[in-house]
């Protein structure tokens, strides 16, 4: 307390809900001291010829329950709170609980063992010596415990305990981590609970997925009531049959088994067995009519998120990594199908049944069995959910292990190539081994816990199964209950050992599932720094009217690294072919195209409006088909072929054994440099949307052969005859015939012209095309690499992957002459 007290005013800034979870512990505690301090005077005051006071025990019993329950609720911000500013420290406040837990445990334990140790003094007046003696050793301990120089002693070690744990750890970090690290804004569970109910029951309409609802928790209702009459039904067979029948066969003056038919023990069987049979029924129905409301709120989710990650913007997708991500999206799906199955089909029958069981013993068991039923399945529940937080980061470290290992395997698998071309099969094989052994290790923890977790489990049911049938049998004894109703309560407390076996699992589940969750619904805050006008209207664009200015656009990938783009400004007249030597995109300044700034269209219509060829091209692992009918789906099967003979790509096809129907495998990896390139061009001719007049073009051509780069060159020029164009290329050959020619030096540009003009300037073009054309020279006509102008330009042209045009291109030697005229191209 003096912990929380301390933290308050150190740190004035915790919300209201750490605030009333703490004050609800500190609350707590002081129900546990009173506890204590019932036990302890019952034990004082209570003599052997007394009467026990059931309430009295039962007060206590429920002081020390309420701080289980409310420790459980408020231990997580708990931990938040002393980690950060208090004095405990985690592990001190966990000591401190485990204190709690042990002291109130000891305390009922204690109260029941007095009870019981009172009633055989009581009922024999020659005990034997075993019971007395533990009658007086309880009484002596509770004596003592009750002695004030005593506890003060223990209060004062207590202290001093709490301060050396202080002291070692004072202001550690939480040791729970999350599987999966996205980054960003971290939903709380009942953000998640809430997000779920809403797809559940839907706020607005859709009375087909709420009727579904109502009838499955119609059917729940029906499956525990019904099953509460099995018990009822199994005690009416069994006094039935011992010569005493139930009270309703006394009206029809069947006093007596022998003036019974033997039809009615019959009759009491079979309504046991449907009643069994209907239970079953109901809890069937249950989950088929609540499964379609189910999958589909999980659908719709998942589908939500998966469109929110198409809607980021390309820098969260260069830093993302691929194997996390898709770990987080399938572990969060199967949380939310783990949680939502729980919640529905466990946790909360459970909790009717424990309300209805309960109710049951009250009214026809009288209050004693209530507290006793209410004592033990609390204890387990308080247990079993205390054992299963510990057990939790046991599991967080098998699913960081697991998710390490998966990105490890996904991450050297994409770079096979690499691991072979380095022989380095071993220290791949080892770094994947490094993380198994971690997952190894925290599996063998999991399966070590779990087994205590078994343990407690059956020994505080198997306590709570041995006062319920001690005191059934002790009113069997005095005659007010029968045989029947000894099986009675032993039926109804295994009934609901039932589902409480499975509460440790469920807790668990239901937390890694929220953890899962937690993940994934980050991806739902994470914010595209791209974000669209919401007055953007749609991008008005023809192919006579699609200028495009750039105006003082400041452009760099990363912001630790020198801009690409320093303050660039560049006209692309309507219907001409505009080349850039070396730039990138923008991060400042402003792009305006046919009047329109693109920072006020709509995204989609501006996307619509640019078909890109990239440098890199990536394809689905998909037909070849599909990727080149991706640019436009709804293209017919005739225009997928054409677009693919002006990519000079159909007949190279054709030539496959499955032709179209090729499967290009993982990124395209099954498909050489030169005809993935020429899929994507294919697929950007396809595009050709009657609305948009703008195509991009970024040295596409880069992986192709010169004869098959001319025929394709030939063939877009044709294509995309009188479109505007914006070209970026490294190699000055293919936008040699430009109509106007940029050429930057660290982001700015220090030439224009046509390409004779620059020739004739003698400037930086002129230098670069003449170091080209050697290459050429001394490459003997050969069909080579422009390996050197790579190098050159890396540092600037390879950064531009968002603009890219149509290209209108001659033959080489044709080139030569219209460009260079009389003029040497190689001076």
């Amino acid at each position: 307390m003096a912990g929380c007290f301390d933290t308050f005013q150190h740190n004035a800034s915790f919300d209201w809900d750490t605030r009333r979870n703490t004050y609800s512990a500190i609350f707590a505690g002081f129900l546990f001291f009173f506890a204590w301090w019932l036990v302890i005077d019952t034990a004082v005051v209570f003599t052997p010829t007394g009467d026990w006071n059931n309430w009295y025990f039962a007060l206590a019993v429920s002081c020390s329950l309420s701080m289980f329950m409310v420790n459980s609720v408020s231990n997580r911000a708990l931990e938040g709170l002393y980690s950060e500013e208090g004095v405990l420290g985690v592990k001190g406040t966990r000591i401190w609980l485990m204190f709690g837990f042990i002291g109130s445990f000891a305390c009922i334990i204690a109260g029941i063992w007095i009870m019981f140790g009172d009633y055989v003094l009581q009922k024999n007046d020659n005990p034997k010596w075993p019971e007395m003696l533990v009658n007086k050793q309880a009484k002596a301990i509770l004596r003592l415990l009750s002695n004030p120089y005593f506890m003060r002693s223990c209060a004062i070690n207590l202290r001093r305990t709490i301060k050396t744990t202080s002291h070692h750890f004072h202001a550690g970090p939480s040791n729970i981590q999350h599987p999966i690290q996205i980054g960003g804004p971290q939903p709380s569970n009942w953000q998640m609970i809430q997000k779920l109910a809403r797809h559940v029951w839907p706020a607005r309409g859709e009375w087909n997925v709420k009727r579904r609802v109502i009838l499955a928790m119609t059917l729940l209702v029906a499956a525990k009531l019904l099953n509460a009459t099995v018990p009822f039904l199994l005690r009416d067979v069994i006094n039935y049959f011992d010569g005493k029948l139930p009270s309703g066969f006394s009206s029809l003056g069947l006093s007596t088994p022998s003036g019974a038919v033997l039809s009615t023990g019959i009759a009491l069987i079979i309504a046991y067995g449907a009643a069994r049979a209907g239970t079953s029924l109901f809890n069937e129905l249950r989950n088929a009519v609540f499964a379609r409301v189910a999958h589909r709120s999980i659908r719709d989710i998942a589908r939500n998120i998966f469109l929110h990650l198409h809607s980021l913007d390309l820098s969260y997708h260069l830093n993302r990594q691929t194997g996390a991500l898709s770990k987080a999206i399938d572990r969060g799906t199967r949380g939310m199908s783990t949680t939502l199955n729980s919640l529905v089909f466990n946790i909360i029958p459970t909790i009717f049944e424990m309300a209805l069981v309960g109710t049951i013993f009250y009214i026809k068991c009288g209050p004693q069995f209530t507290f006793a039923m209410t004592g033990c399945l609390g204890m387990y529940a308080v247990a079993t959910i205390g054992i299963t937080r510990w057990r939790t980061k046991f599991r967080l470290e098998m699913n960081e292990a697991d998710n390490e290992a998966g990105n490890r395997a996904i991450d050297s698998l994409i770079n096979y190539e690499t691991v072979k071309y380095f022989n380095n099969e071993k220290l791949e094989a080892d770094r994947y081994d490094h993380f198994l052994r971690r997952f190894e290790f925290a599996s063998l923890k999991t399966s070590t816990s779990l087994a205590l977790l078994n343990f407690t489990q059956n020994a505080i049911f198997s306590a709570g199964l041995i006062g319920v049938m001690a005191l059934a049998a002790e009113n069997v004894k005095n005659g007010t209950m029968t045989v029947g109703d000894i099986i009675l309560v032993n039926t109804l407390l295994f009934q609901m050992s039932i589902p409480l076996n499975f509460l440790g699992s469920m807790y668990r589940d239901i937390r890694q599932g929220l953890l899962d969750m937690q993940v994934m619904f980050a991806l739902t805050e994470k914010k595209s720094r791209i974000v669209e006008n919401p007055y953007a209207k749609p991008l008005i664009i023809s192919q006579r009217q699609s200028k495009i200015i750039f105006e003082d656009v400041v452009f760099g990938y990363v912001p630790s690294r020198p801009m690409i783009l320093n303050g660039l400004s560049f006209e692309v007249p309507s219907g001409m072919k505009v080349a850039i030597v070396g730039g990138s995109d923008a991060h400042s300044g402003k792009i305006t195209i046919n009047g329109q700034e693109i920072i006020n269209v709509q995204l989609d219509s501006l996307r619509r409006a640019i078909a890109i060829i990239p440098q890199d091209s990536v394809l689905f692992n998909d037909t070849i088909y599909y990727n080149i009918h991706y640019g436009n789906i709804n293209a017919s099967e005739e225009q997928v072929y054409q677009a693919a003979k002006t990519a000079d790509l159909h007949y190279s096809i054709m030539r496959i054994p499955h032709a179209y129907q090729t499967m290009v495998g993982e990124r395209g990896l099954k498909l050489s440099g030169g005809e993935k390139q020429r899929v994507a061009i294919a697929r950007a001719i396809l595009k050709n949307s009657p609305i948009v007049r703008t195509f991009f073009y970024d040295e596409a051509t880069s992986s192709l052969d010169s004869i098959t780069e001319e025929n394709i060159m030939h063939s877009l020029k044709s294509a995309y005859s009188g479109r505007t164009s914006l070209f970026i290329a490294h190699r000055l050959v293919t936008i040699a015939d430009a109509d106007i020619i940029y050429v930057l030096d660290e982001g700015r540009v220090v030439e224009t012209g046509t390409h004779k003009q620059l020739l004739a300037k003698e400037g930086k073009y002129a230098e670069l095309w003449n170091s080209q054309n050697r290459h050429r020279v001394d490459a003997s006509g050969g069909d080579q690499e422009e390996s050197s102008t790579q190098s050159q330009f890396s540092s600037n042209g390879s950064e531009i992957i968002h603009f890219y045009g149509n290209d209108d291109l001659l033959e080489f030697e044709e080139l030569q002459k219209k460009c260079c005229g009389n003029m040497s191209c190689n001076r």
